[in-house]
């Protein structure tokens, strides 16, 4: 077995909350991974090897969704990589990292609560991803903000 030194210790959080807001809140805290309490044991073996291998652990679902974004972006419209956002979206993909819920969102951004949903639908489709929590993985993944 190879022996991988890492200059700062990687958490992975068990949790019994599947929520969108314990999840960005364990990983804004740090978390390389999140896992429920009620996975099987080679589940929570696999992400443990994980996070000492590679320090990150993101479940099958969200690794597939930022996989296929990856592969189906149409490099016609894309700049370095990603597709176009504006400053409004990506003011949206900030806010979304914290613990604010759309309604307070909207009222930070001074838009209306179906504006909000638009932009979030936008970047589901954009980036190919069904949840918040897979959006707030792929912006911090790739970089797109600064957490």
């Amino acid at each position: 077995m190879q022996t991988i030194k890492r200059s700062e210790a990687v958490e992975l959080a068990l949790s019994m909350y599947d929520d969108e807001h314990s999840i960005i809140r364990m990983l804004r805290h740090g978390a390389g991974g999140y896992i429920l309490k009620d996975c099987e044991p080679g589940e929570l073996k696999t992400a443990i090897e994980a996070i000492i291998q590679k320090g990150y652990y993101h479940n099958e679902l969200v690794s597939s969704r930022l996989i296929h974004t990856m592969q189906n972006t149409n490099s016609n419209s894309v700049r370095n990589g990603y597709p176009e956002l504006s400053q409004k979206e990506i003011r949206f993909l900030q806010l979304i990292c914290s613990e604010m819920t759309y309604k307070e969102i909207s009222a930070v951004m001074k838009l209306s609560p179906r504006t909000i949903d638009g932009y979030r639908d936008a970047l589901f489709e954009k980036f190919g991803i069904k949840s918040r929590v897979g959006l707030v993985l792929f912006a911090i993944k790739n970089h797109l903000i600064n957490v």
